[in-house]
């Protein structure tokens, strides 16, 4: 994956757990100290709107296996930025009471904990699943290094062969037999690459309809 998207990932993270408790915070504030508190909050809104962008940029310029996967991430990303704006304008368009303030102090208080302990385990799970896709992407990379690492060796050993016929007329029937051998080893090593595109397709199709399905369920 991405050296630029996971840095780009792990500010966003912090960020958005910063803003979670801010947020909690400024709805127990009055007055200045409210607008205070506000003000820094939609300046670190931004902050995370632009991580989101950076995001997205990379995660376009990638392969299309793994765009997939980081495109998906950021659509949960943007779901969680989108509630915090929400928030952050229902706090800012309410004025809580005594009596309402010191009831969210005894109960809001536990919730708040336990939505940033969701949150951060949320974001473990999904860090956790795209650790697995890069190892799984590098080892299907290296696969198809290989093979065409391979089928250059044969393509080199092919014009050395060329040249031997230039220049060896009287030897074409040894010529003919080894041209024959090449032929098969090509054909066996373009078998090998479609059946290794069909793996890595039917891998990177699985792990996107488990993220789908994981999605899905969570949103029920």
């Amino acid at each position: 994956m991405s050296e630029a998207f996971e840095g780009y990932e792990r500010q966003y993270c912090n960020l958005s757990a910063a803003l979670s408790k801010k947020c909690t915070s400024a709805a127990f504030l009055d007055g200045e100290q409210k607008k205070q508190k506000l003000s820094e909050i939609k300046v670190e809104l931004d902050e995370t709107e632009s991580l989101i962008r950076k995001m997205d940029l990379e995660a376009r310029s990638l392969q299309p296996n793994l765009k997939a996967v980081l495109l998906a991430k950021l659509r949960e990303y943007k779901s969680d930025l989108n509630n915090l704006k929400s928030e952050v304008k229902r706090i800012s368009s309410t004025n809580l009471n005594q009596a309402a303030r010191d009831e969210l102090l005894e109960s809001g208080m536990a919730d708040a904990a336990k939505i940033s302990a969701d949150q951060k385990a949320r974001l473990l799970m999904s860090t956790e699943r795209l650790n697995k896709t890069s190892d799984r992407v590098r080892e299907s990379r290296r696969t198809m290094l290989e093979t065409e690492e391979l089928g250059v060796s044969i393509l080199q050993d092919l014009n050395q062969q060329r040249q031997s016929l230039l220049h060896a007329h009287g030897t074409l029937h040894g010529v003919d037999d080894s041209i024959g051998r090449s032929k098969k080893i090509l054909t066996n090593m373009s078998r090998r690459m479609s059946r290794n595109k069909w793996i890595i397709g039917s891998i990177v199709a699985a792990l996107v309809l488990a993220i789908i399905l994981i999605l899905y369920f969570k949103s029920k």
